[in-house]
């Protein structure tokens, strides 16, 4: 009995913020969707069979459900009635809309993100854009973009105002939905890309003007949406 006193106890709080908290159902249906939206495994129109995916991951239709809905919340997926859910459909219109969008919204978080930017920042963006400058030869559009998001992350990433930086994180999410890679359709207008963030990156380091820094980023972005435009003109018939 004396041993037994001895023991410590362990507060209840204490033991339960030990245990590592396994996700939700909703969770891991949200992950699971949302990983083969972003891999292309489900792409634009694809149908999104809620029993199909219960059975996949062994769980009722009710969480699955749960999670289309925040995927419907987030752009990424649309419900129909007699359609059902599907991933979001490819459309221009609504492509420029949202390019044009991000542009103002990334822009601006690129302003606010710039004087709390380091030397670190700035290094691990120049080292992205050198990858990015390596593809250029052996081009793969899908790698391209994912570099150059993780490219403007770093710039962006520091915004101090959370409803901004909501918005840039939407407008990628939609984009990825939208089109996997504009550069797959205009591969020239990568190698100009890179020339134009390694001018955001100068502008950032000189300590230039703030609404300078947005407007190269706001511009950097649209430039990539006339590129896209000026080819389907061209090629319209």
């Amino acid at each position: 009995m004396a041993d037994a006193a001895l023991k410590p106890v362990v507060p209840a709080a204490t033991a339960a913020a030990t245990k590592t908290v396994a996700p939700s159902k909703s969770q891991l249906a949200y992950e699971f969707v949302r990983e083969r939206i972003d891999d292309g495994r489900y792409v634009s129109g694809f149908r999104l069979v809620l029993g199909q995916i219960a059975g996949e991951l062994g769980v009722s239709v009710v969480p699955v459900r749960e999670a289309i809905r925040r995927l419907e919340a987030e752009g990424l997926v649309t419900f129909e009635k007699n359609v059902g859910a599907q991933v979001a459909l490819l459309q221009d219109a609504e492509y420029a809309y949202t390019m044009e969008t991000l542009a103002l919204v990334e822009g601006a978080a690129t302003r606010l993100s710039a004087p709390l930017l380091n030397g670190d920042h700035l290094h691990r963006a120049r080292l992205i854009n050198r990858e990015l400058i390596a593809c250029l030869d052996d081009f793969i559009p899908h790698r391209f973009t994912e570099l150059n998001q993780q490219f403007h992350s770093v710039l962006f990433e520091e915004c101090p105002n959370p409803h901004i930086l909501d918005l840039v994180h939407r407008g990628w999410n939609r984009l990825t939905v939208l089109r996997d890679s504009t550069f797959s359709f205009v591969p020239g207008r990568a190698r100009e890309s890179v020339a134009e963030r390694e001018e955001i990156l100068r502008l950032i380091e000189s300590g230039a003007e703030p609404l300078d820094v947005e407007l190269a980023a706001r511009e950097h972005r649209l430039a990539t949406l006339d590129a896209l435009q000026r080819y389907q003109a061209e090629h319209q018939h």
